[in-house]
């Protein structure tokens, strides 16, 4: 199966849901240099307004942590942190995230230890889909019967009305 989801705007992520995991992915608001920090230096890429973010929770969860490190890395350039394959920290990654023209969906990576940003580690139900992105859409190619898909409209809103009071001793 082929799916283009129009995105209404900037804001607007696409949530791929599994029966026990899911797929947040939205695209790049503006072109900006992506931080790849691995266990070998430092490697940085350029990302396209059209590229895809996408972050993966193989065991589910939360959406809301998916969508804060979805907007880390999109919103505030935070950069990406590569893992040491056989790193023991690797097993206790419960969202991932990669950011590409086009990212694989795949299980059989180990969680945070593949600089290359075409990959990005799902569960087995999600695995084999691929996500791309253009001006204003997101296209998923071999989406699983089972998925369900939708459009979200998370806010990331702060209330600044007084200043924070700070007590001395």
């Amino acid at each position: 199966m082929h799916i283009r989801y129009l995105l209404p705007g900037r804001e607007t992520l696409l949530l791929v849901e599994g029966s026990r995991s899911f797929v947040l992915a939205g695209t790049v608001k503006n072109r900006f240099s992506l931080c790849l920090e691995t266990p070998t230096g430092e490697t940085c890429t350029t990302l396209e307004e059209s590229d895809v973010v996408a972050v993966s929770a193989p065991e589910g969860g939360a959406i809301e942590p998916a969508f804060m490190l979805l907007e880390l890395v999109r919103t505030f350039r935070h950069p990406v942190v590569v893992l040491p394959r056989g790193h023991p920290g690797s097993l206790r990654l419960r969202y991932l995230i990669s950011a590409a023209p086009e990212i694989l969906l795949s299980c059989g990576i180990q969680r945070g230890t593949h600089p290359e940003q075409h990959l990005l580690c799902s569960s087995e139900e999600l695995a084999g889909m691929i996500l791309s992105g253009g001006e204003g859409f997101i296209e998923i190619r071999n989406v699983p019967a089972t998925a369900t898909m939708g459009l979200v409209h998370p806010s990331l809103r702060f209330d600044r009305t007084s200043p924070a009071e700070i007590e001395y001793p």
